[in-house]
């Protein structure tokens, strides 16, 4: 192993100051059923010269040039313009340092300030921060500002949760602040959307999560929802998918007064795919929550000569105060994500943001349309979606994603896992980037599938 420094005796010295007579020791506590043990890929084979590395990896990555992604469930395959990268790639953003030093940082700091603009027109909120993780801990640091909220009102430390919410955020927020007190409740489904019959009564509510659209791709009845939970005295929290903010009602437009926070993921915009990330979560709110953000916000301001220049503000996170007074003491920032949504942002403005969601929305009912043409499969929820769909099928999903896979398509999520009760269910999603052929090569291999 030429690229580790330490020497077997230099081992042998670490592990007899640690008091264990292995490195494997060092990982005795993870359960057996969680460890792969060796990997033959990985233990044996001659070793490669980095040429022939590369060679061997360029191979593989071309297996998968041929794959058509018609898979959606929080992670979509839209298209991010050339011009993105090569900006967001330049040295001055890709190894820029955090901007703690505002004189040092002013075009790192203007770029998120822009950012953040972007994202409160959008929103129609007034203060956002940049950034979190990703979506679903940006749900949990949402809640968890909903709840000191509540501290100073009716003391509650409930919070109502959307079944139809992306099961991951409801997974990960439920970890996150059931620890810190917090108890969740859930508020059922009826047809893929929230059931309103099924509201809870009177007792306080710190607040009320709702998603739009919902994990199946269906439009919820957010105004009603969110009246419904301003009378309980609830701060609401929307949980949304970015771009479709360039043809829905915002959040801060919700009902009579809406909503009170926006979070969700930023990977629409700007951000491959990638296996599953990296990506970035944001968080938006109304004025009156602005110092219960975490991660950072910047700031314009003027010098003594009255020259714009932009700063860090509300510096609220552990590193820049004690750490009972913080806001957050998990939060990160994915500055260079940031940039590229920013830059994806600003390049296609907001018509272009538009033509995208109406495009993956028209390839969606195009795809569902080809699809429920298959004998066996159908809609499984009524009413309009968005750019992804459940299906109902006549047999397992997980056989008929292998099977499509095989032939060269991504076919979709399956939602046996956390929804058994729908049965043989699949969640598929079109962006603007399928194509028509795209689209009936799908329908063809499915029939094929199907019927074999």
């Amino acid at each position: 192993m030429p690229f580790i420094p330490h020497t077997p005796a230099d081992e042998q010295a670490m592990l007899e100051q640690v008091g264990v007579d292995s490195i494997a020791a060092l990982f005795a506590e993870i359960p057996a059923e969680l460890r792969m043990g060796d990997s033959p890929a990985l233990t044996h084979g001659e070793a490669m010269s980095e040429m022939a590395m590369l060679r061997w990896m360029g191979e593989r990555a071309e297996q998968d040039a041929g794959l058509i992604c018609f898979a959606g469930a929080g992670c979509y395959d839209h298209h991010v313009p050339a011009a993105v990268w090569d900006i967001a790639g330049r040295g001055e953003f890709m190894t820029a340092y955090t901007p703690y030093q505002a004189e040092a940082s002013q075009g790192t700091l203007q770029l998120v300030f822009e950012y953040q603009s972007m994202m409160c027109a959008l929103t129609a909120m007034d203060a956002s921060n940049a950034s979190v993780y990703d979506g679903a801990s940006g749900l949990a640091e949402a809640i968890l500002m909903a709840v000191r909220k509540a501290a100073r009102k009716s003391r509650s430390r409930r919070v109502l949760m959307a079944e139809t919410l992306h099961p991951h955020y409801r997974d990960a927020a439920r970890n996150i602040v059931t620890n810190q007190g917090v108890e969740i409740e859930t508020l059922p489904m009826a047809e893929g959307r929230c059931d309103l019959q099924r509201l809870p009564g009177d007792a306080p509510l710190a607040a009320v999560v709702v998603q739009q659209p919902n994990f199946f791709g269906l439009l919820e009845d957010v105004d009603r929802l969110t009246d419904w939970a301003k009378g309980q005295g609830a701060t609401v929290v929307g949980v949304v998918n970015p771009l479709t903010l360039s043809v829905l009602k915002p959040p801060g437009q919700w009902g009579e007064s809406g909503a009170d926070i926006a979070c969700g993921d930023g990977q629409p915009f700007g951000a491959p795919m990638s296996s599953g990330g990296p990506s970035f979560g944001f968080i938006c709110a109304k004025a009156a929550l602005t110092r219960q953000l975490p991660g950072r916000i910047i700031g314009q301001t003027e010098d003594a000569s009255g020259r714009v220049g932009y700063s860090l503000t509300l510096q609220a996170r552990e590193q820049h105060i004690r750490r009972g007074k913080a806001t957050s003491n998990i939060c990160t920032n994915q500055g260079l994500l940031v940039t590229a949504a920013a830059v994806h942002m600003a390049l296609m403005g907001a018509k272009g943001l538009a033509a995208a969601a109406s495009a993956s929305r028209a390839n969606t009912l195009r795809l569902v349309e080809r699809l429920t043409a298959v004998k066996g499969v159908r809609q499984l929820f009524p009413g309009p979606c968005f750019h992804e769909c459940a299906l109902a099928l006549p047999r397992p999903a997980g056989e008929v994603l292998d099977a499509l896979l095989d032939r060269g398509i991504l076919g979709g999520v399956s939602l046996t896992k956390h929804f058994p009760e729908l049965g043989n269910a699949l969640l598929v999603c079109a962006t603007e980037k399928r194509s028509d052929n795209e689209i009936d090569a799908y329908a063809k291999a499915l029939n094929s599938v199907i019927a074999g």
